[in-house]
């Protein structure tokens, strides 16, 4: 199933009053942060999470049997959230890998966590026997058409907010965010994929032609962490021409410290990706090229920010 342009505006106006409009910090006259960290919950991911289960409930599918989802962090926040928001429980299935911030803060959101694997793709397959065992409507971190649709809101908002620009640099794990991201901006401006060097799924993907398993690793491994890009947004990348760049381990790290120390933004190393391809010249942009950072998320240990 193809996600279109239409599908996103349809997303935009069932989420809103749901989800909050973040806004752009404009850091020069061309370069803007998209700041998603000040998403509900710390991430971008509530807005595929509400527009896939508010689809549901339009459909009947959302009853009280609740959600399943997986997750190394922010979906399964965004899941448990929009449940909770919506009035049915939330399973959420994590690797033992996950960050103690973002299992502690499940918790608060009232969900039922279960960490099982070191890898989200561990944790994956887990919660699709449970959701196929208890009949929970399952909610897929970044490969269903609600769940893409949802995050490709964000490109509509930099076209009301922007106007024009050139690119934009959008943060790569399983590819929900960018899929949606160069769905809804089209042929409007060019999008690049930031991965880390040590989770490279984009890359490699696009380099095989086809959907393959990626060894991942790394200090954002816990967001960026997907072995396998997904199919829809595997589609929107190829339509759309996206290329992938990537990052170092010290690069990120440093990034994260810079986006603190001169802008007052707590991210997790998955959202410091956009500034790092920036700093360290792996994406270079032209003379007077109007580029958009998107920073994706904040839920992070505060104390590792140095």
């Amino acid at each position: 199933m193809t996600v279109t342009p239409a599908d996103i505006q349809l997303a935009a106006d069932r989420i809103a009053g749901h989800v909050r409009r973040t806004p752009v910090l404009r850091v020069s006259p061309t370069l803007a942060f998209k700041l998603e960290l000040l998403q509900h919950v710390g991430s971008f991911k509530p807005r595929g999470a509400f527009n896939r289960l508010l689809v549901a409930k339009e459909q009947g599918a959302l009853t009280g049997q609740g959600i399943v989802t997986a997750s190394g962090g922010n979906a399964g926040l965004a899941g448990a959230y929009a449940a909770r928001e919506l009035g049915v429980p939330a399973r959420i299935f994590v690797p033992t890998t996950a960050p103690a911030a973002k299992v502690a803060r499940l918790r608060t959101l009232d969900a039922d966590v279960v960490q099982v694997g070191n890898e989200y793709a561990e944790a994956y397959e887990a919660a699709v026997a449970e959701a196929d065992k208890s009949g929970a409507l399952l909610l897929h971190a970044y490969d269903q058409p609600e769940v893409v649709a949802g995050q490709g809101t964000i490109g509509l908002e930099l076209l009301e907010d922007l106007g024009d620009f050139d690119t934009v640099l959008v943060a790569v794990g399983g590819g929900g965010l960018i899929g949606g991201i160069a769905t809804a901006l089209g042929d409007r401006a060019q999008v690049i994929g930031i991965e880390p060097e040590l989770a490279p799924t984009l890359a490699k993907t696009l380099d095989a032609g086809e959907l393959i398993d990626v060894a991942v690793s790394g200090v954002a491994a816990d967001s960026l962490g997907a072995r396998r890009f997904g199919a829809l947004a595997f589609e929107a990348v190829q339509a759309n021409k996206v290329q992938s760049v990537l990052v170092t381990e010290e690069s990120i790290v440093a990034a994260r410290n810079e986006l603190w120390r001169e802008y007052q933004l707590a991210v997790e190393h998955g959202a410091a990706v956009t500034y790092a391809a920036l700093q360290t010249g792996a994406y270079r942009p032209a003379a007077d090229e109007r580029v958009v950072a998107v920073i994706c998320g904040a839920n992070t240990d505060l104390s590792t920010i140095g």
